[in-house]
């Protein structure tokens, strides 16, 4: 990282300030400090700021709300050190304002004067936290409570500015809100790497109703930067996602730069599927642009999911059945419960397999080594790719050693009883 560092010292200019000018400072971040609550970051614009003096908290609608603040940080590394004062161009964090927001402006006491304001942009993506009801609950996890998970959802507001959690009708389950699936996704890796245990539902979009009653869905300003062999791959994926190109053009270092807008409903899964069309070496960005008109119907995911049928230990014997109608996510030896989902079939419908059946042992073949090496790897997935893959009747199972794909009624016989009845009604609309 050195040589980047002292990139930036020889080619950024310093920020150009006023020490003499009456204070101003734009909150753009809050933290939280366990011992002193709140704390307010920003950069000191002008002006001269004191631990303990008295400030003028400007508020969005231009009031004004006489304030101290109490205890003042600067940064050092990662760190926060606490100082007496700080003068313009340094960025600090202030401490003992309870009620501040982002957007707001601490000013001089006596010469007020508001900097323009900056607003935090809406969650367009929620799904649900809820606690793991596998039968695999509290094996692997160090905090697996609806009262663990409670607390650490509402703590995660304090710092993450951007969140937002509510309660359900049930008091195991609650909805999440984020900016997108890669805000829920790090959520969701940091709580399992602290030890907690629970199961997500797939992410979803967030609709608004327009003035005129008309439904509107969030959009997205995408920038993407690919190679010309895979741009139109990918003009052909963002077409089928309602996307719609703004501009397309040549750089200099032979890519191609593409501008779309795209609902955020048709980019829920596709960072993955772009990955693996451009070989991972497509750079992808995206921008909230706000709510319109909703923009049509997208294809869903085209394959399907093969499930456990029993609870047991997956055998080569019986993945090598499994094998036969697509892609496997476990190898042989490895625990898995009815409902669980195995595999991804081609087929339009799920396809229940028992991947613990063993080959009966007889004098003429007592060994299975000559199925185990004709089983193909399986495939292993990352957070972002399980979290992709959900479909509308699968949770994903999240504890600090698995990932677990699953139905959300296990029981194969009563999930089948569902999907019949659902078939019926689709059929009489």
């Amino acid at each position: 990282m050195q040589p980047l560092f002292n990139a930036i010292l020889e080619n950024v200019p310093a920020p150009v300030v006023d020490v003499d000018a009456p204070l101003q400072l734009l909150v753009t971040n809050l933290g939280y400090d366990d011992y002193r609550g709140v704390t307010a970051v920003g950069r000191i614009h002008a002006g001269k700021m004191v631990a303990g003096a008295p400030v003028a908290r400007i508020l969005k609608d231009g009031t004004i709300v006489p304030e101290r603040a109490r205890y003042l940080y600067v940064y050092q590394g990662l760190d926060k050190v606490e100082v007496e004062s700080a003068t313009a161009g340094d960025i600090v964090a202030i401490a003992g304002l309870e009620a501040i927001n982002i957007g707001e402006t601490l000013a001089d006491a006596e010469h007020p004067v508001a900097l323009p304001t900056i607003t935090v942009e809406e969650p367009t993506v929620r799904m649900t936290f809820g606690v793991n009801t596998s039968p695999f609950t509290g094996k692997e996890g160090k905090w697996s409570t609806s009262r663990k998970l409670r607390d650490r959802l509402f703590d995660e507001l304090k710092n993450n500015v951007a969140l937002r959690v509510e309660e359900t009708d049930s008091p195991d389950t609650f909805l999440v809100s984020g900016r997108g699936e890669l805000h829920l996704a790090i959520l969701i890796e940091t709580m399992r790497r602290e030890g907690y245990e629970f199961q997500v539902s797939r992410p979803e979009a967030i609709f608004k109703s327009g003035p005129n009653g008309e439904v509107l869905e969030p959009f997205e300003d995408l920038s993407i930067d690919t190679s010309p062999d895979t741009v139109g791959t990918v003009v052909e994926m963002l077409g089928n996602r309602r996307g719609k190109m703004l501009d397309m053009t040549n750089n200099p270092d032979n890519t191609v730069h593409l501008s779309y807008l795209v609902p955020t409903r048709g980019l829920l899964g596709f960072r993955y599927q772009f990955l693996t069309a451009t070989r991972g070496m497509g750079i992808l960005n995206t921008l909230f642009h706000g709510y319109l008109p909703l923009a049509g119907p997208i294809s869903a995911r085209a394959t399907s999911s093969i499930v456990a049928w029993e609870t047991g230990q997956a055998s080569t014997y019986g993945l090598k059945n499994a094998e036969e109608r697509g892609v496997l996510f476990y190898g042989a030896g490895v625990d898995v419960y009815e409902g669980m989902v195995v595999g991804e079939t081609q087929r339009p419908d799920d396809v229940t397999v028992n991947v613990c059946k063993k080959k009966h042992l007889t004098n003429m073949r007592s060994s299975n080594k000559d199925i185990e090496i004709r089983l193909t790897p399986p495939l292993e997935m990352s957070l972002d790719q399980a979290i992709e893959y959900l479909a509308e009747d699968e949770l994903l199972e999240v504890t600090p050693l698995n990932y677990r794909i699953r139905k959300r009624i296990l029981d194969t016989e009563e999930r089948g009883k569902q999907s019949k009845k659902a078939k019926e009604v689709l059929a009489e609309d």
